[in-house]
């Protein structure tokens, strides 16, 4: 099938709630994806953060095809060997808690709706089931997860959203500490806004966010989905600012592309759930728990994280000679391999001229570029992707 041929399918019989590129991809590896021409380009999206390790891994294609060979699925009726090593893992990997299985991350934030709702109500009764979340925030495109997501352009048409949200103004404390009451039973957060334009919390923001949380026994909910998996320099970026959410949730790299999601409670928290209130058929299949173990032993392995860190200060870096030659470049912002570039203008055209170029990259919020590369990227590769990037920008913002 050519491209011109996918297209047209495409457009003749799915629904038109994607605003595609006129790109098909047949195949990829590591950083890099080709069209049906052939024509090479490096991706610095990695599907919105999915692609961990690059495409076409070899670790996670053997472990897919071994499971594959051996049972695909059985239902959470049963026990799951691999799904079982998966939840020790995680729990090992982030606050020792308990976890829940599921297929992306809109669900791993619905559970945690749940979960915040249910232990409220198991512990106190009815009465304090309100949620609180910061403007600005993505939690997901499901009601609940839609209804979390404090960004009204994503409301519109879908209204009215569920009941029992508060929204508090980004970066302000004492705006949180006024809407943490008695009714409340969560505070949900990104530690990096990424749909928002990679939005950085002010430093100590979270620390006492936490603490107020504690003080008033209200969960501290954390949606690592998007940064979560090592993108910011360590498994979940709560460890690299130094608090502890009563509840994680994963997806996105959690499996290099198949859909797999977590959440992941303390043992408190957990408790809420038990048979009878929540599942998924699919959730922690065989095959998608095979192929998040060697994602696992990739990201976990010694020296992984400081590559991260080092990779992505080399970008920003590169990023920041881009605007210091430039006019209209507002900031470099991010953490790790998730990082943003803010402009005056529009950056829909520069991510559209960027791909003409051969280079994947993404606009968020209007002016911000962002940028989630495999964190397999290699040096050369960032390297070039800044010399597509700075040929790409507005000629009218050159100051040299």
């Amino acid at each position: 099938m050519t491209g011109a041929e996918a297209i047209a399918l495409t457009e003749r019989y799915q629904m038109g709630n994607y605003a595609r590129f006129p790109v098909t991809f047949v195949r990829g590896e590591g950083s890099w994806l080709y069209d049906d021409a052939g024509k090479p380009y490096l991706d610095f999206l990695g599907g919105i953060a999915v692609v961990l390790l690059g495409h076409a891994c070899p670790e996670v294609t053997r472990a897919i095809a071994e499971q594959a060979g051996k049972l695909l699925h059985v239902s959470n009726l049963f026990h799951v060997p691999s799904q079982a090593r998966l939840g020790e893992r995680l729990s090992l990997a982030t606050t020792g808690g308990k976890v829940f299985f599921c297929n992306s991350g809109t669900e791993a934030n619905e559970t945690a709706i749940k979960i915040a709702r249910k232990g409220s109500s198991d512990r106190r009764g009815p009465g304090r089931h309100e949620i609180v979340v910061l403007e600005g925030s993505f939690h997901g495109r499901t009601y609940g997860g839609l209804s979390a997501t404090a960004q009204p352009k994503f409301h519109q048409g879908f209204e009215p959203m569920l009941p029992g949200f508060t929204t508090v103004p980004f970066g302000d404390i004492g705006a949180l500490e006024a809407a943490l009451t008695d009714r409340v039973c969560a505070f949900f957060f990104e530690p990096v806004q990424g749909e928002s334009g990679v939005r950085m919390h002010p430093q100590g923001y979270l620390k006492e966010a936490e603490s107020l949380c504690r003080r008033k026994g209200i969960l501290f909910v954390a949606d690592e989905i998007q940064t979560g998996m090592g993108r910011t320099g360590a498994f979940l970026a709560c460890q690299s600012v130094g608090v502890t959410p009563d509840i994680v949730t994963l997806a996105k790299g959690l499996a290099n592309g198949l859909p797999l999601g977590a959440v992941v409670a303390n043992e408190a928290a957990a408790a809420a759930l038990v048979p009878g209130t929540h599942g998924s058929t699919f959730g922690g299949n065989p095959v998608c728990c095979a192929a998040a173990l060697a994602v696992l032993d990739a990201v976990t392995a010694p020296g992984f994280y400081g590559e991260v860190v080092r990779k992505g200060e080399r970008f920003r870096a590169g990023l920041q000679a881009i605007a210091d030659r430039r006019s209209d470049v507002r900031d470099i912002r991010g953490m790790g391999l998730m990082i943003g570039m803010e402009t005056e203008g529009e950056t829909k055209p520069v991510a559209a001229r960027c791909l003409e170029a051969g280079l994947v990259v993404n606009a968020a919020a209007g002016n911000v570029l962002r940028f989630l590369p495999p964190l397999t990227v290699r040096d050369e590769e960032i390297d070039r992707a800044l010399s597509i990037l700075s040929a790409a920008l507005p000629a009218e913002g050159r100051t040299a």
